[in-house]
């Protein structure tokens, strides 16, 4: 079949590698460049925090994490980066004062999926032997079977593959206003345009989040390492060369001007507190996006006469992609 898809972040890539894989020839629409440096998926951390999200997510989050986390190292494999998936557990952690909440935010957790009683209790001696580096605490939680996806890594080989696969056609920088108008030339169509698609999509809406990068030598920290703070749960996600993705913060706004100095002093205090290492970090970048998002919280799928609406995955962006995309295509064309 001939597909159109409208929207080339991080769906919009999951959806074209499975589209190749099934034989289809794709043509690609985006308002941005090909390397997706506007888009939020390349802003992202990639986190696969299949547990930790269980605080404020339904069951179906769990259910299709599991699924994606299965489904990641096929795709990266496609594209030539095996290398960029990591699957060790993640840490999380608090401070003295803040134990109480830690404690009850685990037992929630616990109780909402019975795969949760793999959570483990660490004393300082079982931090040490996971994190050296996060000697200073007394008390984590370590969480299996979660990890991360190296999103930037992902985003630019992801294009390098589209980009020179005989099958796709890309249309760079060319911003899909109705995608109604692409039924005409296309089997089916593919809208996975995230806010882009607003008005045809009631009650999608942005929630900007903001995020440091950091180079800290003295920084050893291997996993996604989380740390409780009375606002929010601020994320430690390493990457290669002793840089770091920093982030927490959830804004309900759609505003994506450079990070606040609010922001700046509590991520950059809190990640100091952590680890003192960090004081002497360098602060690479700032980067803001926002995530788009229904009224629900969770990802939609609707489909309507050769054409498949994918949209609404909020931040749980790299956790859900795969499996979304794989519902979307199971319901859609295959169904």
């Amino acid at each position: 079949m001939n597909i159109a898809i409208a929207g080339v972040g991080l769906v919009g890539r999951v959806l074209a590698l499975n589209l190749l894989e099934k034989g289809h020839t794709l043509t690609l629409f985006d308002e941005d460049s090909a390397y997706g440096d506007a888009s939020a998926g390349f802003t992202a951390a990639g986190m696969l925090a299949l547990f930790a999200e269980l605080e404020t997510a339904e069951s179906s989050i769990f259910a299709r994490g599991k699924r994606s986390i299965n489904l990641w190292p096929s795709l990266l494999d496609q594209v030539g980066i095996s290398d960029a998936y990591q699957l060790e557990g993640s840490i999380i952690t608090a401070h003295p004062q803040d134990v109480s909440e830690l404690d009850h935010f685990i037992q929630t957790l616990k109780s909402k999926v019975d795969e949760a009683s793999s959570i483990q209790t660490l004393n300082r001696d079982e931090i040490m032997a996971l994190e050296p580096d996060l000697e200073q605490h007394n008390r984590a939680f370590y969480i299996p079977h979660e990890g991360q996806v190296d999103a930037q890594r992902f985003m630019q080989a992801s294009s390098d593959y589209l980009l020179n696969h005989p099958d796709v056609i890309w249309h760079q920088e060319t911003k899909v206003e109705k995608v109604e108008e692409l039924l005409k030339e296309f089997d089916w169509v593919y809208d996975s345009r995230g806010l882009g698609a607003q008005e045809d999509i009631q009650d999608l809406r942005g929630v900007r989040g903001e995020v440091f990068w950091l180079e800290a030598p003295e920084v050893k920290i291997t996993r996604p390492t989380r740390m409780l703070h009375p606002r929010y749960k601020i994320y430690i996600v390493p990457r290669p060369n002793d840089r770091y993705i920093i982030g927490a913060t959830e804004i309900e706004s759609e505003d994506k001007s450079p990070m606040s100095v609010r922001s700046s002093l509590e991520l950059l205090s809190a990640v100091y507190s952590m680890h003192s290492g960090f004081a002497e970090a360098r602060i690479i970048k700032t980067a803001t996006n926002c995530r788009p998002t229904l009224k629900d919280n969770l990802p939609q799928i609707v489909h309507e006469d050769k054409l498949t609406r994918i949209n609404g995955l909020y931040r749980h962006g790299y956790l859900l992609a795969p499996a979304v995309v794989e519902d979307a295509l199971n319901q859609g064309i295959y169904k």
